[in-house]
């Protein structure tokens, strides 16, 4: 009896080990939930390496608008806010509807500040007026986006390995030329403190990543960009003029300027930018799930799209621009290894915080653009690296590949090489193509159509 109750316990045992160790196999790294002092630490990171970029957005269109420093500040504080809000609905999602459960940072897209500091020169001398017009015309385009999520989910089969690994190499490649201007004082003099900082901050990210290990080495770009802070600050460079102007605490009232104004043309150049937003989503939804190991089909590229348009509109309630993923911290996922959509999620959490706590916005915010530049090349080059990465997989042996990869990349480069090339075609041409990365997908999306076709085998 003895013995067949020791067999009996030893069966039990081994039960609960091989459940124990299904349940550790099938935790995909996208689902992973870590340490709460790693979590916190690794979801830093991602907020330093995009905040100062996100803050970029506000301050070129509120100074536009004519907006005072102080309303300019509460912009800051909306965009932050809504950035939190719409990180933690892509990575923890809301229902089966929107969010892509992934982890993508969510911020304020550049490609739409030249249409809105557009919209906001023809109210010069009437700043609310300017404002609430632009924020009308986000509104529509949030709505816009929300509803034709479904269908752009649609062309997911446009999209095989050629045009996915020459689209997220497209970005990595567009994004470098943001990191040298970044380098250069972000379109101040290009001195030589500026230039040592930013090779500075790299040399010593670059060193961290070699001699530090494990979870320290992961948190070389947060290590890096705080020492090249506290060295910028050491001789003169950091400028806290924002994090003294603003207040300890801050709410951010819905319709801070008033109700939105909807003027027709306004909407119209709007409504052709978020064609082009999405265009540049969709790549970086599929870096993401490729880099994260997520499966993508037409439903989540779907929800995570609608992300972007829901966002949006909350945005224009909450007094600020159109939001979509940030492609910096894509870099993060690659070059960590981190791929914790729930690290993300807290970094969201961070983000509504800061939208809540002005002054420590303004410290976030006051990173020296030359520290983010030596930073921006590791990041943005992690990202082309993972689109030379897909590449490799792509039969180019007796196939059209090769041409496909080559035209599109140059097109790409067209707007980063000559940055008013489409200054002489009509307005329209300009909003679609001054983009890169839309540019270099249509024509990756296209040139695939005319060589390979659609619905036959993929050519690896």
């Amino acid at each position: 009896m003895d013995n067949e109750k020791t067999m009996e316990n030893s069966l039990d045992q081994t039960k609960v080990k091989t459940v124990n160790y299904e349940d550790v196999k099938t935790t995909a790294p996208v689902d992973e939930k870590l340490p709460l002092g790693k979590t916190l630490a690794f979801a830093l990171q991602h907020v330093l390496a995009m905040c100062a970029g996100a803050v970029a957005v506000p301050l070129i269109v509120g100074s536009a608008a004519g907006l005072s420093q102080s309303e300019i500040l509460f912009l800051i504080n909306a965009d932050l806010l809504i950035a939190g809000i719409a990180t933690l609905t892509q990575s923890l999602g809301i229902g089966k509807f929107i969010g892509g459960k992934i982890p993508m940072i969510e911020g304020t897209s550049f490609a739409s500040v030249n249409a809105m500091v557009a919209i906001a020169g023809t109210y010069k001398g009437d700043p609310y007026t300017a404002i609430t017009t632009i924020f009308g015309a986000v509104l529509i385009a949030g709505l816009f986006v929300f509803l034709v999520a479904p269908f752009f989910g649609k062309f997911l089969k446009f999209f095989p390995e050629v045009v996915t690994g020459t689209v997220v190499t497209i970005i990595g490649v567009s994004l470098l030329p943001v990191a040298i201007k970044w380098s250069a004082g972000n379109g101040a003099e290009a001195g030589r403190a500026n230039i040592f900082l930013a090779m500075g901050t790299l040399i010593f990210i670059l060193l961290l990543n070699k001699f530090l290990k494990g979870n320290l080495g992961n948190l070389a770009i947060m290590f890096g960009l705080l020492g090249g802070t506290l060295a910028a600050y050491a001789f003169g460079m950091v400028d806290f003029t924002l994090v003294k102007e603003a207040k300890a605490l801050g709410f951010v009232m819905p319709f801070h300027f008033g109700l939105p104004r909807f003027e027709i043309t306004a909407i119209i150049s709007l409504l052709l930018v978020m064609l082009v937003t999405m265009t540049e989503a969709t790549g970086n939804i599929i870096a993401v799930h490729k880099i994260s190991g997520r499966k993508l089909d037409d439903k989540n590229l779907t929800r995570s799209l609608r992300t972007d348009g829901f966002a949006t509109m909350l945005a224009a309630v909450f007094n600020t621009f159109p939001h979509t993923a940030f492609s910096q911290n894509i870099g993060l996922l690659s070059l960590t290894g981190i791929k914790s959509r729930y690290v993300v999620a807290v970094s969201g959490i961070m983000l509504l915080a800061l939208g809540l706590l002005p002054k420590m916005a303004g410290i976030i915010a006051s990173v020296p653009y030359p520290v983010l530049g030596g930073a921006g090349f590791v990041l943005f080059g992690m990202v082309a690296a993972n689109g030379i990465k897909s590449l490799s997989k792509v039969k180019f042996d007796g196939t059209k590949n090769g041409m496909i990869v080559a035209v599109s990349i140059g097109l790409a480069l067209i707007p980063v090489a000559v940055p008013g090339f489409y200054d002489n075609f009509p307005e329209w041409v300009g909003t679609l193509f001054h983009s890169g990365i839309t540019t270099g997908s249509l024509s990756a999306i296209l040139l695939n159509l005319l060589f390979n076709g659609v619905g036959e085998k993929e050519q690896e």
